[in-house]
C-alpha cells in the first residue's frame, strides 16, 4: 500500500502533482520517491464474519438487551394511539441480539436444508407411494443430518470465537 501524505493512494492510476505535471502512474520507483510517496504495510486483516475489527470480536451468544438503568427492553410494533394515529409500541417480547452461535446453528441449518431438499421428493415418493428411496440417497441423507447434527452441538460448545472459527473452519458436508 502507497501513501502520499498520509493518503492512501493507487500507484496504477494517472496522478498530476501540486506542480501540474501529469504522471501516468508511480509505477517508477524514483519518481515515487521524488513525489515524496512512501510504501507503507497492509493494515492487519481479519475475519469480518467473526470480528468488528482487530482484536474486537463480535458478540458470541444471544443477549437481551436493557436500557441503560437496567431495564428491559422489548421489540416494538406498530400499534395505534388514542387518536388513532399509529405509533411505535412495546410488544411483550424481550429484544435480543442475536450471536454468532445463533447464526451459525441457523447456517447450518439452513445449509442442510437446501442439501436436502433436493431429494425431499423421494422421501415424499416413499411415503405416498411406498417408493423405495435409493440406498445411496438415504446415505447421503443421513449424512448431511449427521453433519448439521454435529456442527451444531460443536458450535453450541463454542466458548470463544477463535473456537467457533475452528468449527466452521471444519465443515464436511457430505457430496452429493
Amino acid at each position: 500500500m502507497f501513501q502520499l501524505n498520509g493518503i492512501t493512494i493507487s500507484i496504477d492510476r494517472a496522478y498530476t502533482a501540486p506542480d501540474g505535471t501529469k504522471y501516468a502512474n508511480l509505477r517508477d520507483p524514483a519518481i515515487r520517491s521524488a513525489l515524496g510517496v512512501v510504501e507503507v504495510p497492509d493494515p492487519e486483516s481479519y475475519d469480518q464474519r467473526f470480528y468488528w475489527g482487530v482484536g474486537n470480536p463480535k458478540l458470541l451468544n444471544d443477549r437481551e438487551e436493557v436500557d441503560e438503568n437496567g431495564n428491559p427492553l422489548y421489540v416494538k410494533v406498530l400499534g395505534t394511539d388514542e387518536n388513532g394515529e399509529s405509533v411505535m409500541v412495546d410488544s411483550d417480547e424481550r429484544l435480543v441480539t442475536k450471536g454468532l452461535k445463533s447464526q451459525w446453528i441457523a447456517q447450518v441449518k439452513d445449509t442442510a436444508g437446501k442439501m436436502l431438499a433436493q431429494t425431499d421428493w423421494m422421501v415424499i415418493r416413499k411415503a405416498e407411494r411406498d417408493v423405495a428411496i435409493p440406498e445411496s440417497v438415504a446415505t447421503t441423507r443421513a449424512a448431511i443430518i449427521a453433519e448439521a447434527d454435529r456442527l451444531e452441538a460443536a458450535i453450541a460448545g463454542c466458548a470463544d470465537v477463535e473456537a467457533l472459527i475452528a468449527v466452521v473452519g471444519s465443515q464436511d458436508w457430505p457430496k452429493a
